[in-house]
């Protein structure tokens, strides 16, 4: 079945998410989740009388939220030409500097198995598994066996939505989301992870990051002579 002929509203409508992680995403780290996905398979469209579920497993890694600006999300590469329309928008219309947060993920798909019992009960009997173990970041969905990464998807964006707020106030909290006048205003997170590129910069000599952070952000033309006399430490 092609894309265009799918009933993704139906496939939403089957896929559920039966455990949900016990804690939020980490605003200052990495956050991994172990993941259980079920499905009934194919085949039981020719053969009703097996009961059975596939159950994929892995592990969904969340890297650290990272505070971004339309200006900075302009300037990152991998979007869609929809997407840097959308930044040039929030770029005109929030202001250059405004701050938001980027949250990325990786799939790290491990196994699959075909185990004995409705999907239902295989999800039940592996969330009460879970619980008993004290997994507090593992996540159960049952979803549709052909489109089965929609149930990741699914997870991912409320997972998100669940964190967004504790994130913002941490970053708050500490002050990372402030502007910093003297830069144009890019937030202070910003500013703190120049200072570390330009510290590592000096003992390896490397500066091709920090040159792309600078430019992404910017401020080049600020940090300029900073930037040209880790050259003549090397010479």
């Amino acid at each position: 079945m092609s894309e265009d002929n799918v009933d993704w509203k139906k496939v939403l409508e089957n896929t559920s998410i039966i455990r949900f992680p016990k804690q939020k995403l980490a605003t200052f780290g990495n956050t991994s989740i172990n993941y259980y996905v079920i499905t009934e398979p194919l085949y039981t469209v020719i053969d009703s009388k097996s009961e059975e579920g596939v159950v994929r497993t892995g592990v969904v890694v969340a890297e650290k939220p990272a505070i971004i600006t339309p200006y900075y999300a302009m300037h990152l590469q991998g979007f869609s030409e929809d997407a840097y329309e959308y930044f040039k928008e929030l770029n005109t219309s929030s202001g250059q500097n405004n701050p938001g947060i980027l949250y990325q993920y990786k799939n790290e798909p491990s196994e699959m198995e075909i185990v004995s019992g409705s999907p239902k009960a295989i999800a039940a009997n592996i969330d009460s598994d879970l619980e008993k173990k004290k997994s507090d970041m593992s996540v159960v969905m049952i979803g549709v066996d052909e489109y089965w990464d929609v149930a990741l998807l699914k997870f991912v964006y409320e997972f998100t939505a669940n964190s967004i707020a504790n994130n913002i106030n941490e970053f708050s909290s500490r002050g990372l989301l402030d502007p910093d006048e003297s830069l144009g205003g890019i937030p202070r997170d910003a500013v703190q992870k120049i200072d570390k590129l330009f510290s590592e910069a000096e003992r390896d000599g490397s500066t091709d990051m920090l040159k792309l952070e600078l430019d992404r952000w910017g401020v080049f033309e600020q940090y300029q002579d900073r930037f040209l006399n880790l050259f003549k430490r090397t010479f």
